[in-house]
């Protein structure tokens, strides 16, 4: 079932004072942070994660943004050798081969907060604010997720480990979409207009899927003069 909750900035507000969560960032401990990082970059033509991004590997800007925001850091992969260099837990998959949905079962199943967040290593503008607003909102619900024009953004949604019997009963059946279990879940979506107020140009839903997507970033990242210093690196890649 889905929520469509009106009433959740006036909850968050009671709970959080603007002034107090302003002034004080601090750490989720109860909310873990998780990256996705099993896919196979067949798109690509090789492991996207590393590719450069502001002068940094895309996989180092996900794990410094959840590490800024998370007491507990995951990252989910079957390739754990790859990332010596990130300092945090590496997971496999319980059920292999089975998607982002076997990489949000296997955090739930082994992370000790109650809760996770859930981002993907390709997703280089991960919005501070909007994932603390998403972390922060009341519990008693499987799935917090927020909607954009796009529709659901599951790799950008906060997962409750009381989602786990309802995910393996899909993935024992061969079912890989992460939505596919939300039918015997309670949802709570938040619509376009709070996430807009946080994100206007839902840019933190874009991922880098192809060489396009990625020539495309370092356009853009070259018409930005206060980035233009790291544009080189996204050019190298691009030439290699």
């Amino acid at each position: 079932m889905i929520l469509y909750d009106e009433d959740i900035a006036r909850e968050i507000a009671d709970d959080f004072p603007e002034r107090v969560r302003l002034a004080m960032p601090k750490r989720f401990a109860d909310v873990a942070g998780v990256i996705l990082a099993g896919g196979d970059s067949r798109r690509m033509g090789r492991n996207k994660a590393l590719l450069e991004v502001h002068g940094e590997r895309m996989i180092e800007t996900a794990y410094r943004r959840m590490a800024e925001l998370f007491d507990e850091v995951l990252l989910i992969t079957n390739s754990p050798e790859v990332y010596d260099f990130i300092p945090c837990r590496k997971i496999a998959d319980i059920y292999p081969c089975m998607g982002p949905l076997g990489g949000i079962h296997a955090a739930l199943s082994c992370c000790t907060a109650d809760r996770a967040f859930v981002t993907a290593c390709d997703m280089p503008w991960l919005n501070s604010e909007l994932i603390r607003e998403l972390s922060s909102m009341p519990g008693g619900v499987d799935v917090v997720i927020p909607e954009t024009p796009g529709g659901l953004e599951p790799l950008h949604a906060v997962y409750a480990k009381s989602c786990l019997p309802r995910m393996e009963k899909v993935l024992q059946a061969g079912e890989r979409r992460i939505i596919s279990f939300f039918d015997m879940a309670q949802v709570r979506l938040v619509p376009r207009g709070r996430v807009a107020a946080l994100d206007p140009d839902y840019a933190s839903f874009r991922n880098i899927n192809t060489h396009e997507d990625y020539q495309q970033l370092a356009q853009k990242i070259h018409t930005q003069s206060d980035l233009i210093p790291d544009r080189h690196s996204l050019q190298e890649n691009l030439l290699a």
